[in-house]
């Protein structure tokens, strides 16, 4: 089954907590403080594999979470970093935050490797603690603790040439004719229920071509299945647009090549704008006098260069195959997507926010609050001392007495609750 976009879920592994341990064996007397660094968490990151062709594998496992790091020991023993998840996806892959819609990252070649998410950092044991005024201090610090996210994996097929046109147009035949693929080919609508992609050999050159599910008028408003594959045709260098001159399907040749052509300026105007080759299909459908007659029209009509062709008795294959080639060859590779997020793993360590409570209690919270109480051991009074004039120096008391804070009331930040008294 071929599935090119997908919502999954990913995790930075959390840091491991830091060790609050002291060396206690017969050789020494009095044992200070051992306790180790907890591990750094394991990192989400994303490869492109060029063996991959879908994002099938992703419809059932949509959780990654990498590994959490190993918690410090004794004898400043650190944690184990927690192992990587790496998640392989195929080539032209782009991730896009769920949050705001924005590109992340694309993984447009082979072998490109994103880290999207760092793992947390390893809490400090109670050994990094030590002063000359805290000989034994008998805390540590706690592991940072990532947040999942949700990300849309979405694939953009990458190919040098993208066939577009009608429904029985021609488009398989002729990719079974140019290339190694080897599409599914049958005289009704919607044969091509996905991308086909073949590699064409001329003259040693190689290049690849997208055989891309046939486009209807509206396509470009989600009609048929036009508008869920169009993005397949965003990043190829040259479109071959086949008409089937024959109409073999009652339609009039002119008025498709219009449609198509509408439909992908309505799309994407960039889309539009690439390099077009009008193949002219089918033409062993009809006699020599009725294909004279339709050629003059399309000149009249249309005046765009063209070449006849017929996958049925292979006349002008190679002649297409050469004129692909030689445009190719002036057409310079379209460059990634711009990156429109580039601090998606944010980290908020600055953030604090103050609120009240039905009960009058004061709640302090925020991404400083977060990382700064990972290190505050209540029961320990250097510990607890430490909090109290952090508090005071990183403004928290300041900012609470604007709030109206005043001796006697209480005051909650995350798991601790005291009560203010200056």
């Amino acid at each position: 089954m071929f599935l090119d976009r997908v919502k999954i879920i990913i995790k930075a592994g959390n840091g491991g907590n830091g060790s609050a341990s002291f060396l206690r064996n017969k050789m020494t007397a009095k044992g200070g403080p051992d306790g180790g660094e907890g591990g750094n968490g394991g990192n989400v990151i994303f490869k492109s594999n060029q063996n991959i062709n879908t994002l099938y594998n992703f419809r059932f496992n949509k959780k990654f979470f990498a590994e959490n790091g190993g918690d410090g020991s004794k004898k400043l023993q650190t944690g184990a970093n927690g192992k990587d998840v790496i998640i392989e996806v195929p080539c032209g892959t782009v991730i896009i935050d769920v949050e705001t819609n924005k590109i992340i990252y694309d993984l447009f070649e082979n072998g490109m490797e994103f880290i999207a998410l760092k793992g947390g950092k390893g809490g400090h044991g109670n050994a990094y603690y030590k002063s000359s005024i805290n000989q034994s201090p008998h805390y540590s610090q706690s592991g940072e603790i990532t947040q999942q996210r949700e990300v849309i994996l979405e694939l953009k097929t990458i190919a040098d040439v993208g066939l577009v046109g009608f429904p029985n147009a021609g488009k398989s035949t002729l990719l079974s004719c140019i290339s190694n693929a080897n599409p599914k080919i049958a005289n009704y609508p919607f044969t091509t229920l996905y991308p086909n992609l073949g590699v064409c050999e001329v003259k040693g050159q190689t290049f690849v071509v997208a055989d891309i599910p046939g486009l209807i008028e509206g396509a470009s408003k989600g009609q048929g299945l036009g508008h869920h594959f169009l993005k397949h045709v965003e990043r190829v260098r040259l479109i071959l647009h086949l008409v089937d001159i024959s109409q073999s399907d009652g339609r009039d040749f002119i008025e498709d090549y219009k449609i198509i052509n509408d439909e992908l300026k309505k799309y994407s105007i960039e889309l539009s704008q690439t390099p077009q080759i009008v193949v002219l299909s089918k033409i062993d459908l009809i006699d020599e006098k009725t294909l004279e007659s339709r050629i003059e029209r399309f000149k009249k009509e249309i005046n765009k260069d063209y070449i006849l062709v017929s996958g049925a008795t292979y006349f002008g294959i190679e002649k297409l195959k050469l004129i692909t080639l030689e445009k190719l060859s002036k057409i310079a590779k379209k460059p990634p997507l711009e990156i429109e997020e580039k601090d998606f793993d944010r980290r908020d360590y600055d953030s604090v926010f103050i609120t009240r409570e039905d009960d009058g209690s004061f709640v302090v919270s925020g991404g400083k609050i977060d990382n700064f109480i990972r290190g505050v051991v209540l029961s320990d009074n250097r510990s607890f001392a430490y909090f109290q004039k952090s508090l005071q120096d990183m403004g928290i008391i300041d900012m609470l007495k604007e709030k109206g804070l005043k001796n006697g009331d209480t005051v909650k930040i995350k798991d601790i609750t005291f009560e203010y008294n200056e």
